[in-house]
């Protein structure tokens, strides 16, 4: 019995240059020939020359950028795919010399197309790396499966080199390799976000990158394009604006639409970021975006983040004039009312202003249709949960809501009434940041409320009067004196404030000419009502602090109410002079 002979192991991989050789010596020259030789399918096989002569001439400017080319591993993964295709044309080539095709012509027609259609692939993938310059240049990561982000130190031509690597990647390579292409994508943008969008921008595809957002897309690629543009959308603007112009909002917006929780998440974070400029903010509603938004923030729908971010995304497109009317047709009043209760403080706060924004532009029906579904209430509960929130920033988006209400009979005539309302107002102006109180000091200005509640906001007067030195806003004067005006038509709040020395010499100070960061009409408005009749104790104490000699040199310069408020307080302390003259 003979022995059995051993078994032949399979024969070592070729090098990459062996198969380089192969195919630029031997396949290439035979093909050429072979595709000009064909006696049949002739135009099949004119294309398909053309295509080997472009082939030949990429693969030799790859071969001759040898020894960086031999080392990338996309370019070695490329060429055995390129030979079998090259190999498969061989025996089409053979069977195309008999013009009477005794096979068939039907099969032999859909084999050269196939094999056409590779070669189209494969020459498209060679022409994106010499074009990226990686064949042509030392690279540390082009033999790296998972690439290492380059150091804080690297140069604009390294970030630039790693960028046009990974895109290479993302767009040659397996979806494994894809994969890890966009996770190493993240890691980067997320290193300095400010410094690498921008490369990413200008040195990347975005349009390939966009691209992969498709439902037809791999998930697990989707999902991390959808990440990585939504780290572009927040980096820069440049990148923000890249994105816009390469077509990235209608994508996100199917995402955020029809896609995973995780996808949706990251597609709301992009949108929200483009819309806030208002030009893009047109496109949202373009793209058929308002309803998407609006069930995004419906209750269920998704996380708080994406309810918030819708929110958000919703508040700028209400700032177009045009837009405003579809919102409300669409049925964003009531949802975003819902959204005040959600207990969520980002999206409470988003919706609220929001609903301050179709309430003060949107005209009288938008604001009855955001009172009559509950808007005003909740805005108040939402007032009283929040007025001591650790971001001031809900009460102030709230009170605004409350103020563009507030012209409107019925919500004015609610909040008028109601003393529970009148205590926040007291405390938020007392206490607050300083937009807050601007907030407060205008819906006090704009309702009516009765002696007993004015009475009751008495401790604010002092912080109002403080406000009437801001300079900034430039609204911050008017609406404090609006205020103080109001609560000073009450008797017992002229007294009160009067007595209050410091108060009263900011008032004076505040006359002085030389204070031009004040607008005098203000303090003068206030004097003026602080002034006004019941008895001569305030204006014998605004006598004594000095406010006649401010008040004369202002009504010397015609400023509003100077003169007036000058002969009231004049005119008072000469009747106290007279009765005392009388009693003597």
């Amino acid at each position: 019995m003979t022995p059995a002979s051993p078994a032949l192991s399979p024969p070592p991989p070729a090098s990459t240059g062996d198969t380089l050789d192969l195919i630029l010596h031997h396949l290439l020259p035979v093909l050429l020939v072979a595709a000009l030789s064909a006696k049949s399918l002739v135009g099949r096989w004119r294309l398909v020359h053309s295509k080997l002569s472009i082939l030949l001439s990429s693969l030799s400017a790859a071969a001759s950028a040898s020894p960086y080319s031999s080392g990338n591993p996309l370019f070695t993964d490329l060429l055995p795919n390129l030979l079998t295709t090259l190999r498969s044309l061989e025996p089409l080539s053979t069977r195309c010399l008999d013009p009477t095709l005794p096979s068939g012509k039907l099969h032999l027609q859909s084999d050269l197309d196939i094999a056409t259609a590779s070669l189209g692939l494969h020459l498209h993938d060679l022409e994106l790396l010499l074009r990226s310059g990686l064949l042509n240049q030392a690279n540390p990561h082009s033999t790296a499966i998972v690439l290492s982000l380059p150091s804080a130190s690297a140069s604009r031509a390294d970030l630039s080199l790693y960028v046009r690597d990974l895109f290479a990647r993302l767009q040659i390579g397996t979806i494994d390799l894809k994969i890890k292409a966009l996770d190493s994508l993240q890691q980067f943008l997320a290193s300095d976000p400010p410094k690498i969008a921008p490369v990413v921008a200008q040195e990347g595809d975005l349009a390939f990158l966009i691209r992969l957002l498709d439902p037809s897309s791999h998930s697990l690629i989707r999902d991390s394009a959808a990440a990585a543009v939504s780290l572009l959308a927040t980096a820069s603007a440049s990148s923000r604006r890249s994105l816009f112009d390469e077509g990235a909002l209608g994508p996100l917006l199917r995402l955020l639409d029809t896609g995973s929780l995780a996808v949706k998440e990251k597609a709301v974070v992009a949108v929200e970021a483009i819309a806030a400029d208002a030009t893009n903010a047109w496109a949202v509603a373009a793209y058929g975006g308002v309803s998407i938004l609006i069930n995004a923030c419906r209750p269920g729908s998704g996380s708080p983040a994406i309810q918030s971010l819708a929110a958000a995304s919703l508040n700028y497109i209400s700032a177009i004039d045009e837009l405003r009317a579809s919102m409300a047709e669409e049925g964003a009043v009531p949802i975003l009312i819902d959204l005040l209760a959600s207990g969520v403080p980002l999206s409470s706060k988003n919706a609220a202003l929001c609903l301050w924004s179709l309430a003060s532009f949107g005209g009288e029906p938008i604001r009855v249709s955001i009172i009559e579904e509950g808007g005003l209430r909740n805005l108040l509960q939402l007032l009283h949960d929040y007025s001591l929130s650790a971001d001031p920033d809900i009460s102030e988006h709230t009170l605004r809501a409350i103020h563009a209400l507030s012209f409107s009979a019925a919500a004015a005539k609610t909040l008028s009434s109601s003393p529970g309302f009148f205590v926040l107002l007291t405390d938020l102006i007392r206490r607050s940041s300083a937009a807050t109180q601007l907030a407060a000091a205008a819906v006090l200005s704009n309702l009516s409320p009765s002696d007993e509640l004015k009475r009751s906001m008495a401790p604010s007067m002092v912080a109002l009067v403080k406000m009437l030195e801001s300079s900034k806003p430039e609204s911050a004067q008017e609406m404090a004196a609006r205020a103080l005006v109001s609560l000073l038509s009450v008797h017992s709040n002229r007294k009160e404030l009067a007595r209050d020395e410091k108060s009263v010499m900011r008032l004076v100070q505040m006359l002085d000419p030389g204070r031009e960061e004040v607008c005098k009409k203000f303090p003068v408005s206030v004097v003026l009502a602080l002034a006004a009749g019941g008895g001569g104790g305030c204006r014998r104490r605004l006598g004594d602090a000095g406010v006649s000699s401010q008040l004369q040199k202002l009504a010397d310069a015609d400023v509003p109410g100077a003169r007036k408020a000058l002969h009231r307080i004049a005119g008072g302390r000469f009747k106290n002079l007279f009765s005392f003259v009388r009693r003597e």
